[in-house]
């Protein structure tokens, strides 16, 4: 197998931060925190994923303090696992990923899950990446700048 590389250190922010929630299981969770789901079980049942599996990736999420650890909120012995406030930074990350895939990974017509406001149950508009000034920018009005060596 090939080891995995730490890109923890990289200049680069994209790189660091899928260092932390870039596989595809990580953002599985947080989507179904967002959703309400806090109880080890509930994601297991949810994403059908393997106990070893999820207990690693919701360690990392923790250690990385996207979620936290919380004492049950029905007072039983079991632990919940909420999102932080960091983790809640990750809404629109969550919000493009599935607003791309609405739009580029089903067939016209084809069913699927729609993200509604709570309260009226209206769909969301589009995320709009905009400057400082409230302008909306698309990649070509953008540039990086690079760090110097």
């Amino acid at each position: 197998m090939v080891k995995r590389v730490s890109l923890g250190d990289a200049a680069c922010p994209v790189a660091r931060s899928l260092d932390g929630i870039g596989d595809w299981w990580s953002l599985l969770i947080v989507r179904d925190a967002f959703d309400g789901v806090s109880r080890f079980g509930e994601f297991q049942k949810s994403l059908g994923i393997s106990k070893g599996i999820l207990a690693s990736r919701l360690h990392g999420l923790v250690a990385l303090g996207v979620l936290a650890m919380t004492p049950a909120a029905d007072g039983s012995a079991w632990q919940d696992y909420v999102l932080t406030p960091k983790g809640e930074a990750l809404f629109p990350v969550i919000v493009a990923l599935r607003q791309w895939g609405e739009a580029f990974c089903y067939r016209p017509g084809e069913p699927h899950s729609a993200l509604v406001e709570r309260s009226g149950g209206k769909p969301l508009a589009p995320l709009v990446v905009r400057s400082a000034g409230g302008k909306a920018l698309r990649a070509r009005d953008t540039v990086v700048r690079k760090l110097s060596c």
